[in-house]
C-alpha cells in the first residue's frame, strides 16, 4: 500500500472529494484512486469514507492505494541547458488556487537533480496537453523566454472542434480581452480598450462532425486557441468553459482535446545548438 495526503483547498468546496484528490494527485493513475474510494481506503480527517464524500475545505485527507505505477512526465530531449518535455493533461504549469502538484514538482520528484531547476520558459493551461520547454539555469530561461518573444520558437497544437470551419484554412485576426477575476478570456471583433490583438492560423486535417486542427499561434494569450475557436462558431471538442456543454456530453468528452504537438527553434546563445531543431509529438486523442 502507499499513502497520499493533502489538505482539501478553499475552492473545492461544493465539489466531490474524487474530483478534489484527482486534481491534487496528478501522478496518482484514477483507477487507483477509484478503487480506493471503492474500498473505502480513503479517510478524512481520521473517518473514512467513499465515492460519496463532497470535498470540505480545510480538512485532511488520508489515501492508500495499491500498489500502482505512478503518472510520469514524458522526457522528450534533455542536455546540460534545457528539458523538453510532454506535460500530461491534468497537470498545472505553475500553482493555483485549485491546488495540486505542479509540472516542476512532479520534474524534480521524478529526476531529482538531473532536473536541475526546472524552470518554465514557457506555459500551457492544466487541461491541455503537449510539449514544453523548461531550463536547468535561471539564465537559460531568459534567454529562451527571450526567445518566446522575438518569435524564434514556433509552437503548433493539434485540437478537435465542433463542426468543420470554413474556409479550411485561414489566418484569423481579433482581439482579446483578459478578465482576471473570472479567469476567463473574451474575444471582440474590433479594437477596444484593454484588448490586446490575437492572430490565430489553423489548418483543417480531417472534415466532420468533430473536425481535427492543425492551429499555428502567431500571438500568445490566455487560452488564445480555445476563445478564438470558440468565437468563429467551432469550440474545442471537452471545453466546457468556452464550448459546447452538451455537445461535450453527447461526444463523451470529459477533457479538453488540444495538444502542443511542434516546438520549432530559431535562436542563437544558450540554445544555439537546437537552432533549426523540431520536436514532435503525437496527440493522445
Amino acid at each position: 500500500m502507499k499513502r497520499y495526503d493533502f489538505t482539501v483547498p478553499e475552492n473545492a468546496r461544493g465539489t466531490r472529494l474524487f474530483a478534489c484528490a484527482y486534481r491534487m494527485l496528478p501522478q496518482v493513475p484514477a483507477y487507483a484512486l477509484r478503487h480506493a474510494f471503492q474500498k473505502r481506503d480513503v479517510k478524512v480527517d481520521g473517518r473514512r469514507v467513499d465515492l460519496s464524500a463532497m470535498a470540505q475545505p480545510g480538512t485532511e485527507v488520508c489515501i492508500y492505494t495499491d500498489e500502482a505505477r505512478e503518472k510520469t512526465v514524458p522526457v522528450v530531449y534533455q542536455d546540460e541547458n534545457v528539458l523538453v518535455v510532454v506535460k500530461p493533461a491534468g497537470i498545472s504549469c505553475e500553482p493555483d488556487r485549485r491546488g495540486g502538484r505542479t509540472l516542476p514538482q512532479l520534474l524534480q520528484e521524478q529526476l531529482g537533480s538531473a532536473a536541475g531547476d526546472a524552470l518554465l520558459c514557457h506555459r500551457l493551461d492544466n487541461p491541455t496537453e503537449g510539449l514544453l520547454l523548461l531550463a536547468r539555469t535561471p539564465d537559460v530561461q531568459k534567454a529562451a523566454q527571450d526567445a518566446f518573444r522575438r518569435g524564434e520558437v514556433r509552437k503548433e497544437y493539434e485540437c478537435l472542434v465542433r463542426g468543420t470551419p470554413s474556409p479550411r484554412h485561414a489566418v484569423l485576426e481579433d482581439w482579446l480581452v483578459k478578465d482576471a477575476l473570472h479567469a476567463r478570456v473574451r474575444v471582440l471583433a474590433r479594437a477596444a480598450a484593454g484588448a490586446k490583438r490575437i492572430v490565430t492560423e489553423y489548418d483543417v486535417l480531417e472534415p466532420g462532425d468533430c473536425a481535427r486542427l492543425r492551429v499555428r499561434l502567431h500571438t500568445g494569450r490566455t487560452h488564445q486557441i480555445r476563445a478564438h475557436m470558440a468565437f468563429i462558431g467551432h469550440p474545442l471538442l471537452g471545453d466546457d468553459q468556452y464550448g459546447d456543454r452538451d455537445f461535450n456530453r453527447a461526444m463523451k468528452a470529459r477533457r479538453l482535446m488540444l495538444c502542443a504537438v511542434s516546438l520549432t527553434l530559431q535562436t542563437t546563445g544558450p540554445l544555439a545548438c537546437l537552432s533549426g531543431r523540431t520536436f514532435t509529438v503525437a496527440p493522445s486523442f
